[in-house]
């Protein structure tokens, strides 16, 4: 989230100082970064209204020098806060990104645009994202409105994502979902997400790389439930510590995930940092159950959390 105080941070420091050297050092390592943008990049547009909606994330322009500079080659933008300043504000998104060579999915100026997935290549591997969201359904797309891949994934994964992930899964050699669902500050998946991320590794996805929780979840098989956050200003929970991360680090072959590495990180107002101490050891831990209560062993290895892949219990 590149906005309010994050994007104040920008606009006084400028993009560079938001990582540091060693976060830096690690995304670049990647043959492909991938995130979820959840704010908009405009100087345009007004706050949606809608009931209960109480935060509006805005990021100014200069906010993109801060993702091109981090090496991000793609972004969904299929979450609750894409239209934060309603669609002019969506379509400055899309063209900043887009002007920066960042790739886009999970919401456009209509139906098809939304839904289509981004395609990429890295190390010769031809790679689908494919970003959705199960909330706002206000937020959502229609034949001749802007907005984001919507699916209501409490009444079940619908059939035109089943399908899509399925076709893609034939023409390209990796098929990474990456599903906002659920609400905000739970500690596991709940039962629709783990039918849905079952439906979506059925229908072909290599890896389903989830989030909404701003807390990360476990690993299971090609399932990362949640990553949680990456960099942000919100208010910190003092009990789940949602100041806290990873970085997840995935090696990917014609077989699928064959490594999960989550690297421990503090978020620190507007600035992301390597986790050490007792932060690390908490994040260890939390991670360590998360992963077991999925079935999925968990062993410290040089500095990094390595999820052992299995199957789902």
């Amino acid at each position: 989230m590149l906005g309010r105080g994050v994007g104040a941070e920008i606009a006084c420091t400028g993009p560079g100082g938001l990582f540091s050297r060693e976060v830096r050092e690690l995304v670049s390592s990647a043959d492909l970064a991938v995130l979820n943008l959840e704010c908009c990049v405009s100087s345009r547009g007004c706050p949606w209204d809608s009931p209960g909606k109480r935060f509006h994330f805005r990021a100014p322009p200069q906010a993109i020098d801060a993702l091109a500079d981090l090496g991000v080659a793609c972004v969904t933008l299929a979450n609750n806060h894409a239209l934060d300043f309603g669609y002019p504000a969506l379509a400055d998104t899309v063209e900043h990104l887009s002007a920066a060579g960042i790739a886009v999915t999970g919401a456009g100026m209509n139906l098809d645009r939304a839904q289509a997935p981004a395609l990429l290549e890295a190390s010769g591997q031809r790679i689908a994202v494919l970003g959705v969201t199960d909330h706002p359904a206000d937020f959502a797309a229609a034949p001749d409105r802007p907005g984001v891949a919507y699916a209501n994934l409490h009444s079940g994964t619908p059939g035109w994502l089943t399908d899509q992930v399925r076709a893609l899964a034939q023409h390209t050699d990796i098929v990474l979902v990456t599903p906002h669902w659920g609400p905000n500050m739970t500690t596991r998946p709940a039962p629709y997400i783990r039918s849905a991320a079952r439906a979506l590794t059925e229908a072909g996805a290599t890896l389903v790389a989830g989030h909404s929780a701003h807390l990360f979840h476990g690993v299971a098989g090609r399932v990362l439930y949640d990553l949680g956050d990456f960099v942000d200003d919100y208010a910190t929970d003092p009990v789940l510590r949602n100041d806290l991360g990873l970085l997840f680090l995935v090696t990917i072959d014609e077989h699928g995930p064959q490594l999960v590495e989550a690297v421990p990180l503090t978020l620190r107002y507007s600035h992301t940092e390597l986790a050490a101490g007792a932060d690390r050891h908490w994040i260890r831990s939390r991670f360590t159950s998360a992963c077991a209560a999925l079935g999925t062993a968990v062993r410290d290895h040089e500095g990094r959390l390595v999820a052992e892949l299995g199957s789902e219990r």
